[in-house]
């Protein structure tokens, strides 16, 4: 008799070399999977653990050689308490009603990306994207994944959220947010939400993707404190004190061994 597992074997790839869009000067390559099938949804979880990220189907993360500047990090939520600061955000954009909606693409929502992008990140990939783009980013998914929808009190829509559910906590893949009202904050308010909405939830963690202490886009995500890091394959919490804080990561799902190239629109967020 021979036994036949019902798993099928999931491949990793790396990409070849690019210029590091955050690091000037340097060079990133990621490992790649995708995320399909019926396990997919176990699946994204086991690699959300492990420090990867999702965009559309495929789940990466950075295997840069020479580099471990980006970090995963997230966010207790039980244990989170806003700063000062962070509480007059809240503050501020306390006329902002919220909504969940599904992942499904809007003329709205694609005119308030494309002026975030020609504003905030004007020159990047994700500025020259278009309609069918755009709704790739937020329907090619094979998890459970939504939307909340941020709007003020003239129904005007001034942030979008794009987020996964976990089994563990919700994933930030992506947000922007009307570029015009820098006095609110609304990346810092989306974040806050969030994190208030995890909590509500009852689900212990906020992913927020890679922190990059280097780099004045990515270096934020270390304000929402506490916040837990994964190094050397284990999360542990983050301390700003320690220059070292962020150490390579020893992980089973980092193979180096086939090429690949991402799909569009990825970005580390």
């Amino acid at each position: 008799m021979t036994y036949t597992s019902p798993r099928h074997p999931q491949l990793f790839y790396t990409t070849a070399p690019m210029p590091c869009p955050y690091l000037p000067g340097r060079m990133e390559r990621k490992v790649v999977t995708e995320i399909g099938g019926p396990e997919a949804v176990p699946f994204h979880n086991r690699l959300s653990r492990a420090g990867f990220r999702r965009s559309h189907t495929i789940a990466y993360a950075p295997v840069c050689a020479n580099c471990t500047a980006c970090t995963p990090i997230r966010v207790p939520v039980a244990r989170f308490a806003p700063g000062r600061t962070q509480r007059r955000v809240l503050a501020r954009n306390k006329g902002l009603c919220s909504a969940r909606v599904p992942p499904h693409a809007t003329p709205e929502q694609f005119n308030l990306f494309s002026a975030y992008q020609a504003t905030r990140h004007d020159g990047g990939d994700m500025a020259s994207m278009t309609f069918p783009d755009y709704r790739a980013m937020i329907e090619d998914t094979t998890v459970e994944t939504f939307m909340i929808e941020f709007r003020d009190a003239a129904a005007r829509l001034v942030c979008v959220a794009l987020v996964d559910q976990l089994d563990d906590g919700l994933s930030a893949v992506y947000d922007f947010f009307e570029p015009g009202m820098p006095a609110r904050s609304l990346g810092t308010f989306a974040v806050l939400q969030l994190i208030e909405y995890t909590r509500a939830l009852g689900l212990p963690y906020l992913y927020l993707g890679y922190w990059i202490s280097e780099s004045h886009k990515m270096a934020y995500k270390a304000r929402f404190r506490p916040a837990q890091i994964m190094t050397r394959g284990v999360w542990h919490d983050l301390d700003l004190s320690q220059p070292d804080a962020a150490q390579p990561q020893d992980s089973a799902f980092l193979p180096d061994d086939l090429f690949h190239p991402p799909q569009p629109g990825m970005d580390k967020k």
